[in-house]
C-alpha cells in the first residue's frame, strides 16, 4: 500500500505541470489526499473492517469533496486533477494510468446489488464534469470529453464527446493523453448546420415549385 500510495503522488507532479515538489503535492493536493484516503479504506474494506472503512471515506469526502467508496478498485499511476465533485461508486473498477478531471461521477443506474458501476480501461482521460453511468466497459486509451454523458460502452482508441456520448474519433493515444477541448468535433452542432442546409434546399425547391 505503501508503495502505491508514493506512486500516486510522484504520478501528480508527473501529470500536473503546475504541481513543484514532492511536499506542495502531500500538503496541497485534495486529488491526492483523497487517493491516499482511498488506499487506506480499501485495504480496511478488504479486512471486512466496513465501517471503519466507511467512516475514513466519509471523512475524506468532507475534506476534500471527493467520494471514493472503498470497494471500488483503482488500479496505479491514477490522477485526479483539481477533483472537487468527483464521485466513484461501490462496484467501479478503473485502470492502470487513468486521469480524471473535476466534477466527474462514475455512478450507477440501477438499485439492486451487483456490478453498478462503470469499469474504465487502461490509459483512459476524462474530461471534467462527464459522467459514466451504469456497468458500462470504457475501452483502453480512450478520451472522454467534458461534461459528456456516456451510457452506452465505448471502444478502446476512442475519443467521446456529447449528451449522450457519441465516439467522434477513432485513433491511438498514449501513456500520457492529451485532451485538448477547443479541437473536438461538435457533433449537436454539425447536426444543427445539416438540418438548416436541409431547410434551405427545401425552400429552394419551394420556390421553383412556385415561379
Amino acid at each position: 500500500m505503501l508503495k502505491l500510495i508514493k506512486e500516486d503522488i510522484e504520478v501528480a507532479i508527473e501529470k500536473d505541470p503546475a504541481a513543484r515538489n514532492f511536499f506542495e503535492v502531500v500538503l496541497l493536493y485534495p486529488g491526492v489526499h483523497a487517493l491516499i484516503g482511498y488506499r487506506i479504506t480499501h485495504f480496511l474494506w478488504g479486512l471486512n473492517l466496513k465501517f471503519l472503512a466507511r467512516f475514513i471515506s466519509f471523512f475524506i469526502r468532507w475534506l476534500t469533496g471527493i467520494e471514493i467508496h472503498p470497494a471500488a478498485i483503482i488500479e496505479k499511476r491514477f490522477f485526479i486533477d483539481h477533483g472537487m465533485g468527483v464521485v466513484i461508486g461501490e462496484t467501479s473498477e478503473i485502470g492502470k494510468n487513468v486521469t480524471i478531471y473535476q466534477g466527474v461521477t462514475l455512478g450507477g443506474v440501477s438499485a439492486n446489488a451487483g456490478k453498478r458501476h462503470p469499469t474504465i480501461g487502461d490509459n483512459v482521460i476524462v474530461g471534467a464534469g462527464s459522467k459514466i453511468l451504469g456497468p458500462l466497459n470504457i475501452g483502453s486509451n480512450t478520451k472522454i470529453g467534458a461534461n459528456s454523458v456516456v451510457i452506452d460502452d465505448i471502444p478502446e482508441n476512442s475519443t467521446v464527446v456529447g449528451v449522450p456520448g457519441k465516439v467522434v474519433g477513432k485513433s491511438f493515444s498514449s501513456d500520457a493523453p492529451d485532451l485538448y477541448h477547443n479541437k473536438l468535433p461538435d457533433p449537436s452542432g454539425e447536426d444543427m448546420l445539416k438540418l438548416q442546409q436541409d431547410i434551405e434546399e427545401i425552400k429552394n425547391k419551394i420556390k421553383e415549385l412556385k415561379s
